[in-house]
């Protein structure tokens, strides 16, 4: 593929991105995304606009109807290629983005429409990001950072940002991902900590504002719910379901050893080590790492009665 072409793919990316945010976006903001010289940058732009991808009409820069839908497609076929990696392979989530940001270049239109068809049509990427429609629709899910959030008020992870590489390192070596219920326990200027799913957390304020929460409403029934992980010997509960974040083999894996919603399990016993932990599951003993017993939603079966 022409290099070129990428090049010109990647910045109307940006300006899609810088758009949906709400952004006005810069010709040094273009050339840090891309990382070139601003000399570069604007002969590039001047590039897209002869060719009717961008406008200085107005006096900014800004997309034509022909650049927003092309980078559109782009960013719809790189979240696409991401629900692949997550649903249908073994790739470690940090591997996920680059992979898809050399995919994205090389997919037709039919090929990406195919894609989503074969992932079932998925609205939103493994991070939480909006995956735009075949006709160039782009939800807009607002939301707050996890620093932002009271201590005590319930909220719901919408997204977790995936750049720069090495934090979202970090937040994927804790298995935080989409769909988990989170609430502060307490803050400073250094640390949060917080529960995400019954497991408790600290982190530092940087990396917590990688995290996009959507506050729940007070009434919204969930209390008590908890991870299996958080389980000790001897306690019972029952599954209520898979963390809305788990993806692929994982999610199959546990699905085929039982563990669908209305499951009783016990905790058997803690190995020595602390690993694995074994769980008497339809009377059969399975023994579970603690990251995979981490994403289990379980209530206790005294909560239930009550």
């Amino acid at each position: 593929m022409n290099a070129g072409r990428i090049q010109r793919e990647d910045a109307l990316k940006h300006l899609c991105n810088t758009e949906a945010g709400g952004r006005r976006p810069t010709l040094h903001s273009l050339a840090g995304a891309l990382n070139i010289k601003p000399d570069n940058t604007g002969a590039l732009l001047r590039d897209m606009d002869q060719k009717g991808f961008v406008s200085f009409a107005s006096g900014e820069l800004a997309l034509t109807p022909k650049g927003r839908s092309e980078g559109l497609q782009v960013i719809r076929a790189h979240r696409l290629w991401e629900c692949h990696l997550a649903e249908e392979t073994g790739i470690h989530a940090t591997g996920w983005h680059a992979r898809a940001e050399r995919r994205e270049h090389w997919m037709s239109p039919a090929e990406v429409d195919a894609l989503s068809a074969q992932l079932g049509n998925p609205t939103h990427d493994p991070h939480g990001d909006p995956i735009p429609t075949a006709g160039g629709d782009l939800a807009k899910d607002g939301g707050e950072a996890l620093n932002a959030l009271v201590p005590g008020r319930a909220a719901r992870v919408v997204h977790i940002e995936d750049e720069p590489a090495n934090l979202y390192a970090q937040l994927a070596a804790l298995n935080l991902r989409p769909g988990m219920r989170v609430e502060i326990r307490d803050k400073n200027e250094e640390r949060i900590r917080f529960s995400a799913d019954g497991a408790e957390h600290e982190i530092t304020p940087i990396l917590a504002h990688q995290i996009e929460v959507l506050p729940l409403p007070e009434t919204e029934v969930g209390e008590g719910v908890e991870t299996l992980a958080s389980y000790q010997p001897g306690e019972r509960a029952t599954v209520l379901g898979l963390a809305r974040g788990s993806h692929g083999s994982e999610r199959r894996r546990l699905l085929d050893l039982g563990f669908v919603a209305g499951t009783a399990v016990e905790v058997e016993m803690v190995s020595p080590s602390g690993e694995p932990t074994a769980y008497m599951v339809r009377g059969t003993v399975i023994a579970l790492h603690r990251e995979q017993a981490g994403l289990l939603l379980v209530k206790s079966a005294e909560a239930l009665k009550s």
